[in-house]
């Protein structure tokens, strides 16, 4: 089975965000002040809130950060007015790229996403050149572990509204509809399941296979797009051949 490697490199990748602690923080925080403008500042009703304050969580980001963050999208704070752009994009070997934007000034966005790109051997596509081949779904990755029983991580996830759970040599892949991510996610952290990935996702319909060579020439272009203070997440459809 390929593609493993993909989640063997998640821990390694954490540990890299955690020591830009303060980007990332600002980045969330973004998000958060975003989500409230657009939807409230509850996040029982406010669906978006509720996923960037999860996640602010999980990066262990302080609460008055995250206060400070729901008051400027309530306008308690002065704040720049973000809106959001999805960026496509084609990496090294033809793998295509989705980028998740915040950006209060269009131009130096497209400017710097698209030196990035020419820089690391990518170029900027079309509109829907390749959204096409991701879908929207909740996504929680859980590490294989001894005490792991896969029938009844299979029967909780699906139990609790999940739409599918995959198998992947080193980790489970649990997938669900936007929506029903939360139930699941707290249905499975209440059986005691810890998560390596816990986020609303773009997942790839299709992947494209690349040499360990080829990935690691992948994996320094979405490292330099993702110093990019305006870009907030960055998908990509790639996977290991073994």
């Amino acid at each position: 089975m390929a593609g493993h490697s993909k989640w063997a490199n998640i821990k390694h990748k954490k540990a890299a965000q955690d020591a830009k602690r303060g980007q990332v923080f600002t980045k969330l925080a973004r998000q958060i002040t975003v989500a409230v403008k657009e939807g409230g500042a509850d996040p029982e009703t406010n669906f978006k809130l509720r996923l960037a304050i999860e996640k602010a969580r999980s990066y262990n980001m302080p609460n008055d950060n995250i206060e400070r963050a729901i008051n400027r999208g309530k306008g308690g704070l002065d704040g720049d007015n973000y809106e959001e752009i999805v960026y496509e994009a084609y990496g090294p070997n033809g793998v295509a790229i989705l980028l998740d934007v915040l950006t209060d000034n269009r131009n130096r966005t497209a400017g710097e996403v698209r030196s990035r790109l020419s820089k690391y051997g990518g170029n900027l596509g079309q509109a829907g050149c390749v959204a096409w081949m991701f879908s929207k779904k909740g996504l929680l990755v859980i590490e294989k572990d001894d005490k792991t029983d896969e029938e009844e991580l299979i029967m909780t996830a699906l139990e609790a509204g999940a739409e599918d759970v995959q198998d992947e040599v080193d980790v489970y892949k649990v997938l669900t509809a936007p929506g029903d991510f939360t139930q699941v996610k707290a249905a499975l952290a209440e059986a005691g399941y810890e998560f390596l990935v816990a986020e609303v996702s773009m997942i790839p319909q299709n992947s494209v296979m690349v040499s360990s060579e080829d990935s690691e020439k992948i994996e320094r272009l979405i490292d330099a797009l993702e110093e990019l203070d305006d870009v907030q997440q960055v998908y990509t459809n790639y996977e290991i051949a073994d």
